[in-house]
């Protein structure tokens, strides 16, 4: 492609982009994914960020240069809003704001009405800021429920209009029980009829990421294995049989994560540096944080670590029930995270019952996570599912094993141990109970007592590859499939 008139144009549209704005995964993909699609496309990309000028980017005071205002149609007249330009990791950013979008409210409100005005509001708006800016896009990259609607105005409220007669879309599920169910009032306000795709159930036509879905040219989940399993009845969330009969569309590019920020030969949050030729430093690691926590120092009792939000999905009820039946044997277990009032209970409850063992840190803390990555020896992920998942690939990165359930983006991210223990990075199980965790966990636990098989372990988990230079060779390949198709 030569000169910018070629280059291929993408708006990628996102309710989170780390370090702005962060609730879960979706915010690092949102900071990581542009600005690996530069590293892999160059000049032939032209591709910006739209989040919604959220109170908490506010807080922050980026640098920032105004825009202009313009209006949003809806229902009722117009609405409007005001565009804000930043940088983000390199990356072209633009920050929209209205009172239908932000007026002072957190990333989620949590209630279903309010989340689905705010988002279905941001959606047109988005769009009508890419015609304010004269700037049209070849794609539109939306990211879960809070910019599916974007996808579906694409193919209804703005079907005729000249302006995206050639705009395509790409339809990103991070998580598909988060849909945006609840939304029907404020997408009535804004014009949105019932989705006519006679595939979909009728609890899905007027639900934001279902209408994303059907409408969206290309379809993709974060991981292999997580495309595989939405198309079943376990994890389709209803929608099992529209992508099973349309998966000619959709494809799973597992996520990676930022290994400039976690690099334990580089690591400000960490004592002790080390890397996969000399680690010392880990050790070393380990025997701080058992001191900095009071637990015994002692490197032969396998560290166990948790960094997570506590939420049932992370399957902590298995760890929990775990617990007990392992008691006996030698090992400590330190928990880092916040979330569900009784998984907090029960957390603190278990630290009350064994003291000398388990340490559970119920708050968010980024320095104590980057410590519990390079100290530990084992990482617990007993998810019930799992998209994608990126703490399992920090931890490896760290030598830190996992011990994880084999589903979504743990399966295609971990070597098992018991399939092939040559390449082995971690450890599966397939069970949704408390007895495969506890299995899986004494095989490791046995394991770690061998030196030499358990030093192979780390070094083949700390030379894995999880940048995201491959993720974005992948969404390079698929935007230019996606342009060539409109040509």
């Amino acid at each position: 492609m030569n000169g910018a008139q070629d280059k291929l144009k993408v708006l990628f549209a996102s309710a989170e982009a780390a370090p702005w704005a962060k609730v879960g995964g979706l915010g690092d993909v949102a900071a990581a994914l542009p600005a690996a699609l530069i590293g892999t496309a160059g000049s032939a990309l032209d591709i910006r960020l739209i989040l919604p000028f959220h109170a908490e980017i506010k807080r922050k005071n980026p640098t920032l240069g105004y825009l202009g205002a313009f209006s949003v149609p809806n229902q009722t007249g117009v609405f409007s809003a005001e565009l804000y330009v930043a940088s983000l990791h390199g990356i072209t950013t633009y920050l929209l704001d209205s009172e239908l979008t932000n007026h002072n409210s957190p990333v989620y409100y949590g209630d279903p009405a309010l989340d689905g005005r705010k988002y279905a509001a941001f959606s047109v708006a988005l769009l009508e800021a890419a015609r304010f800016l004269d700037w049209q896009p070849d794609i539109l990259h939306a990211n879960d429920w809070h910019t599916a609607l974007a996808v579906y105005a694409l193919k209804t409220l703005y079907q005729q209009d000249p302006f995206f007669k050639e705009t395509r879309s790409l339809m990103a599920i991070h998580n598909l029980p988060f849909n945006g169910y609840g939304s029907e009032f404020a997408m009535t306000e804004l014009g949105f009829m019932p989705g006519t795709y006679e595939d979909l159930p009728d609890w899905a036509r007027l639900t934001p990421l279902p209408l994303g879905i059907a409408a969206a040219d290309q379809i993709v989940t974060v991981s292999p294995q997580y495309a595989r399993e939405i198309q079943t009845r376990d994890f389709g969330c209803g929608l099992h049989e529209y992508l099973e009969k349309h998966n000619n569309k959709l494809i799973g590019i597992l996520n990676g994560i930022d290994t400039r920020l976690w690099d334990p030969a580089a690591d400000p949050y960490i004592p002790f540096p080390f890397t996969a030729a000399d680690t010392n430093g880990k050790t070393l690691n380990k025997a701080a944080l058992q001191r900095e926590l009071h637990l015994e120092e002692n490197p032969d009792i396998p560290l166990l670590t948790v960094v997570s939000r506590l939420d049932h999905q992370k399957g902590f009820g298995l760890l929990f029930d775990a617990i007990p039946d392992n008691a006996r044997k030698p090992w400590q277990l330190v928990l880092l995270g916040t979330g569900s009032q009784d998984l907090e209970a029960r957390a603190e409850d278990l630290m009350r019952q064994y003291p000398q063992k388990i340490v559970s840190l119920l708050r968010y803390d980024e320095a104590m996570a980057h410590k519990l990555y390079a100290a530990g020896d084992l990482f617990v992920m007993p998810s019930l599912y799992e998209p994608c998942g990126l703490s399992q690939m920090i931890a490896m990165r760290y030598g830190n094993i996992p011990v994880a359930r084999a589903t979504g983006g743990l399966q295609d991210s971990i070597i098992n141990y018991h399939k092939a223990p040559d390449e082995a990075t971690g450890f599966l199980f397939t069970e949704k109970t408390h007895e495969g965790l506890v299995s899986s966990l004494n095989s490791a636990i046995l394991t770690f007592q061998e030196k030499e098989t358990w030093a192979k372990l780390m070094n083949n988990a700390m030379n894995k590859d999880f940048s995201w230079k491959s993720s974005a060779q992948n969404y390079w390949s698929i935007y230019q499939e996606i342009k060539s198709k409109r040509e």
